[in-house]
């Protein structure tokens, strides 16, 4: 399986598989899409991501039912750092519901919603799409 930078071509699948997941696709645009994993040139994973200056929002970490567990959601969470950081992000927002733990292991640490900057606040996915008992997590990219 292999990590690549996301093309206009993989937003219909990928819409897909978060709506399968259950994960918010209201204002995803294929804008949002960073990076997906492929296995023999099929999209199985794929993370997004909004930049607003020296922040940023990880939206939807998906991996299909099946590739789960073999690591991609941590490569492409690998890939969306090292980008953001050439870019000049210092830190990376989420929300995130039921899968803390994993981010924690990834390094991110839970905040209060009051702490998100207003950018992060701005965003569809904190104001209206994520309901208000998710729990919202950032990274300092250092």
């Amino acid at each position: 399986m292999k990590v690549r930078e996301a093309r206009a071509a993989d937003f219909v699948s990928v819409k897909a598989m978060l709506s399968d997941a259950g994960l918010p696709t209201e204002d995803f645009v294929a804008g949002h899409l960073a990076f997906v994993a492929e296995d023999n040139g099929r999209v199985v994973a794929a993370v997004g991501f909004q930049r607003f200056g020296n922040v940023g929002l990880l939206r939807s970490l998906v991996v299909e039912e099946g590739t789960r567990f073999k690591g991609l959601g941590r490569d492409l969470v690998i890939a969306l750092e090292a980008q953001a950081r050439e870019q000049g992000v210092r830190e990376i927002w989420l929300l995130t519901s039921g899968v803390d733990a994993y981010f924690v292991g990834l390094g991110y640490e839970t905040r209060d919603r009051s702490a998100a900057p207003p950018a992060i606040r701005g965003t569809a996915e904190f104001d209206q799409l994520c309901p208000d008992d998710a729990t919202l997590m950032a990274k300092n990219l250092g």
